[in-house]
């Protein structure tokens, strides 16, 4: 009987197929820290500034539309492509600096008159029909006739009774504009495109 070498011996023998399985096996715990970490470095370090951002409510100046504890997704790419319009929900910087982020809803644009008269909103003089303003807490306050000026806003909690918007702190500066809120995405009871 002739002895054969161990390594001709089938057993043995490894097929490519088996040395990359191995391979895989011993990477595949740095390659996944890899991808994590890129994850990690692609969502704070590019997505969350630039592109989209979770926020939460800390205020009932939005009922009913936003309740205090929801959290909104905040979309920040959509205003360097266009303008905001009238009916968009906005994140902002507060206007007067203090760091801190606000949402409420666009109700007058560059050039419009906007006037407050028994709770009842006027632009360029026509009365509004806000079907998502607080009819629980009815709002009764005037604000005297204004033109927005170019390059800002004019915006108003839907909580018209208990809202500190730009009846207090005036047009908002576009400048100001962090994005624009379009999904409610807690609590799960009231998920929902805004």
């Amino acid at each position: 009987m002739t002895e054969r070498p161990y390594d001709d011996d089938q057993q043995f023998r490894t097929s490519s197929e088996e040395r990359r399985r191995a391979r895989k096996k011993s990477g595949g715990a740095l390659e996944y820290l890899i991808i994590l970490l890129v994850s990690f470095a692609l969502v704070f370090g590019f997505v969350r500034p630039f592109i989209m951002e979770a926020f939460w409510i800390p205020s009932g100046s939005m009922i009913p539309t936003l309740e205090i504890g929801d959290r909104v997704l905040v979309n920040k790419f959509i205003y360097r492509f266009t303008e905001p319009s009238r009916g968009d929900i906005i994140v902002f910087r507060s206007v007067d600096n203090r760091d801190e982020d606000l949402i409420k809803r666009v109700v007058g644009l560059s050039g419009d008159k906007i006037a407050v008269r028994r709770g009842k909103l006027f632009v360029n003089g026509d009365p509004q029909k806000e079907p998502y303003t607080n009819k629980q807490l009815p709002d009764r306050s005037f604000y005297a006739r204004t033109t927005v000026p170019k390059g800002h806003v004019f915006v108003m909690g839907d909580n018209r009774g208990n809202s500190a918007d730009s009846r207090v702190f005036g047009p908002l500066p576009k400048k100001n504009i962090e994005g624009e809120a379009f999904l409610r995405f807690w609590p799960p009871d009231r998920i929902g495109v805004l």
